[in-house]
C-alpha cells in the first residue's frame, strides 16, 4: 500500500483514517470548518476527499457530509466487486459442462490413496474401522506383535463388539507362543475368530469388502488404501481361501513327526532353503525368529545326515520329503 509521510517522518496511508484524521474530521463537522494548517499533520483527509478548501476562504477547510464521502469511498469497491462476481459466474458457465461429465464418468472415490507416516495410516484406520457395518477381515503375518501394535487393535475392535460385525484373524501359528497375542484375544472375545497358518501373506485389513489396507514399504511407513471393487474383491478372495487352510485358534496344530522324525515345520524350512531363501527371510515368512530358525535347520542337517548346508539342500531334494503329506 503506498503511503505519504507527515512533517514529523511518520508514514500515512493515502487509504485509510487514521486516528487523528477521524478526531479532526469529527471537529471539522461540529464546527463546520477548521484551519487548513491543522489538516497538514492527516494528509488522509484530503486524500479521502473528506475535506475541500472553503470558497469563501482557502485558508480554511470544509468537512464533506459523511453520507457523500461515504458513497464516493465506496463506488469503486462496489464496483470491483461487481466485477469479481460477473467473472465469478463466466468461470462457473465455463466450467458447467466438464463438472457434468466428471459427475457421470468419474469416480466418486479415489481407487488407490498412498498414506505417508504412521499418523496419518493409523487416523485413516481409525476413522474407516469405526465405520465397519458388516465384516472386519485381518492378516497379521509374524509372530507376536509389539504392545503397542496390540493395544492400537483392540482400541479400533472394542467399539465394533456387540454390533453384529463379523470379525476374522489370521495369524502365523508362532502367535499362539505369545503372552501377548493371548492376552489379546482374551480381551476381545469370541467375537473374533482366529486361525494361524505356518505361512500368510503380508499385512491385510478389509472393511466390509469395500475397502482394504495394505503396506507399501518393509518399514511400515507407507500404506495403500484401495477402494477399487475388483481390487478388494480379489484381496477378500485371497483371505478366504487362506482362511480355508487355517487352524482355528482354540485347535491343535497338525504338527505330528512322521516316521522320518521330521515335524511339519521343519518340512516348510527344508522347501523354503530348496527355493533358496537365507535363513533371515525364512524367519521372516514363518513368523519365527531366526535362532529358532537355525535351531530348526540344524535338526534337519541331523536328521538327513548333511555336513554343509550346500549338501543339506542336495539331501533334501533326494530325500523326498517335499513329496509328502504335512
Amino acid at each position: 500500500m503506498s503511503a505519504k509521510w507527515d512533517k514529523h517522518g511518520h508514514p500515512h496511508s493515502h487509504t485509510e483514517l487514521c486516528e487523528a484524521g477521524s478526531e479532526l474530521y469529527a471537529n471539522a463537522l461540529r464546527s463546520g470548518r477548521i484551519p487548513r494548517s491543522e489538516a497538514d499533520e492527516v494528509p488522509c483527509l484530503l486524500d479521502l476527499a473528506l475535506l475541500h478548501p472553503d470558497p469563501d476562504d482557502a485558508q480554511w477547510l470544509r468537512p464533506v457530509p459523511p453520507s457523500s464521502a461515504l458513497a464516493q469511498l465506496l463506488q469503486p469497491i462496489e464496483r470491483e466487486i461487481l466485477e469479481r462476481r460477473r467473472l465469478t459466474v463466466e468461470l462457473s458457465d465455463a466450467f458447467e459442462p466438464f463438472m457434468a461429465i466428471s459427475a457421470q464418468n468419474a469416480p466418486t472415490t479415489h481407487a488407490i490413496t498412498v498414506l505417508e507416516g504412521l499418523n496419518r495410516i493409523n487416523a485413516t484406520l481409525d476413522r474407516v474401522i469405526s465405520g465397519c457395518e458388516k465384516e472386519l477381515l485381518t492378516v497379521q503375518p509374524g509372530g507376536g506383535r509389539p504392545a503397542q501394535a496390540l493395544s492400537e487393535a483392540l482400541r479400533r475392535v472394542k467399539p465394533l463388539l456387540g454390533r453384529g460385525v463379523r470379525m476374522r484373524t489370521l495369524y502365523q501359528h508362532t502367535a499362539r507362543h505369545t503372552e501377548l497375542t493371548l492376552t489379546y484375544l482374551d480381551h476381545v472375545g469370541p467375537e473374533v475368530q482366529v486361525r494361524t497358518l505356518e505361512q500368510i501373506i503380508d499385512r491385510l485389513i478389509i472393511v466390509d469388502r469395500e475397502v482394504a489396507f495394505v503396506p507399501a514399504r518393509s518399514d511400515r511407513q507407507v500404506a495403500l488404501e484401495l477402494r477399487h471393487p475388483g481390487l478388494v474383491a480379489y484381496l477378500a478372495g485371497v483371505f478366504d481361501q487362506f482362511w480355508q487352510l487355517a487352524v482355528p485358534i482354540n485347535e491343535q496344530i497338525p504338527y505330528d513327526l512322521k516316521s522320518d522324525g521330521i515335524s511339519g515345520v521343519q518340512r516348510s524350512i527344508a522347501k523354503l532353503l530348496v527355493e533358496g531363501h537365507v535363513d533371515e527371510a525364512i524367519a521372516r515368512r514363518l513368523g519365527m525368529n531366526v535362532r529358532t530358525c537355525r535351531a530348526h535347520i540344524a535338526k534337519l542337517a541331523a536328521v538327513l545326515g548333511s555336513g554343509s548346508r550346500a549338501q543339506l539342500g542336495y539331501l533334501i531334494a533326494r530325500s523326498g520329503i517335499l513329496e509328502q503329506d504335512h
